[in-house]
């Protein structure tokens, strides 16, 4: 279990049988009474539960039980097989989905009042919502847009894009089919830097602190276009990730100004990702760039999102814009009651982290737009 030196005061952790094969490690902050309005929190990659430390004391104070689990594949959650040979299919959106709809139904509810995540929980609560919004009335969507469901018609398209990327004169590959191959979790677990500080680097670089992070919107999905991204998306062909992020490691003066990632709390990350390594997450990329979560969600073609839904992320967060004509998409079709897109300044890709405050005002805005608010 995490351990509670690192939580802030009113979070507490325990561990949670969610029905659906896991045994999940959950945080939450506020009374689990039964009267509060509840929200239950997504993480991503390569984050945790402990990824929303910052914020769910706010929400918590603000009247709500608050809900955030270690997700399949991550932390201290138990019952998922993640080596690379392992099947993938308990890694796909459907799956994904089901399990949040156990563990709600484990801590005796038959909903939550709204859904919220982020990076790879981001589409995981869309779907939540677009599968299930009886179970999830409302959905906030931080730093990855959602831009929709596959039409009926879609199959596997052929796309050249990898050997596009090859080809350019300084020779490109895309970051989730390098995260769906089987060097990925060896290259980040084994690094010569040591994981804490391949870790380091990583949040660094996507992070606000990392000067060149002006995103901007791509011209299209090709070649020329997509090598303007950061090489955290868009890496050098010969390169993996640890090899990637050691180039923009930040110094020590600007390790120790780091508020909103101190030493102490990256531990906890690299204690449980040394501990599990990185596959488990990773089988999450290889369902996407398979095509096993677009065949799903062909089921739900011309579906739309149709609970009250909002999106967050930092304003210097390429994340926004990795996938091009997600975002207007997202505010213009994928969500038929859209309530907002804010991009907080001064925040890049863990914007719950690096802005809890601010993050925490908008989804308490948001809820008090519900009628859901108890503040």
């Amino acid at each position: 279990m995490t351990d509670t030196h690192t939580l802030p005061p009113g979070i507490r952790a325990r561990f949670v049988d969610n029905g659906n094969g896991l045994t999940m490690h959950v945080l939450e902050a506020g009374d689990d009474g039964g009267a509060r309005p509840r929200l239950l929190l997504l993480h991503g990659f390569p984050e945790l539960a402990y990824s929303w430390r910052k914020v769910m004391p706010i929400l918590a104070g603000a009247g709500y039980h608050v809900i955030a689990p270690d997700q399949r594949g991550y932390g201290r959650t138990t019952g998922w097989a993640g080596a690379y040979d392992d099947p993938i299919a308990p890694f796909g959106f459907f799956n994904l989905v089901t399990d949040a709809l156990g563990l709600v139904s484990a801590l005796g509810h038959t909903s939550v009042d709204a859904v919220i995540g982020h990076d790879f929980g981001a589409p995981v609560a869309a779907c939540c919502a677009l599968i299930r919004p009886d179970v999830f009335p409302a959905v906030v969507m931080m730093s990855a847009p959602f831009g929709g469901t596959p039409s009926l018609a879609s199959r596997a398209r052929v796309d050249t894009i990898h050997d596009d990327l090859a080809a350019l004169p300084r020779p490109r590959k895309h970051y989730q089919w390098y995260y769906s191959g089987p060097a990925a979790d060896a290259d980040m677990r084994d690094c010569p830097q040591g994981i804490h500080d391949f870790l380091r680097a990583y949040y660094h670089h996507k992070s606000a602190d990392w000067p060149q992070n002006r995103p901007y919107p791509l011209a299209g999905w090709h070649a020329d276009a997509l090598a303007e991204l950061p090489t955290y998306y868009v890496m050098d062909l010969d390169k993996g990730m640890a090899e990637t992020v050691a180039e923009a490691m930040p110094s020590p003066a600007e390790i120790a100004a780091c508020q909103w990632l101190t030493d102490a709390e990256l531990a906890v990350y690299a204690e449980a990702f040394g501990r599990t390594g990185f596959q488990g997450g990773l089988q999450w990329y290889r369902c996407v760039t398979g095509g096993r979560n677009a065949a799903d969600l062909r089921l739900f073609a011309g579906r739309t999102i149709d609970v009250p839904a909002a999106f967050i992320a930092g304003r210097q967060d390429w994340g926004i814009y990795q996938a091009p004509g997600a975002i207007e998409a997202m505010r213009t079709r994928a969500c038929t009651r859209f309530r907002g897109c804010h991009l907080i300044d001064g925040a890049g890709h863990w914007v719950q982290q690096e802005r809890p405050e601010e993050v925490a005002a908008l989804l308490l805005a948001f809820l008090r737009d519900l009628g859901s608010g108890t503040s």
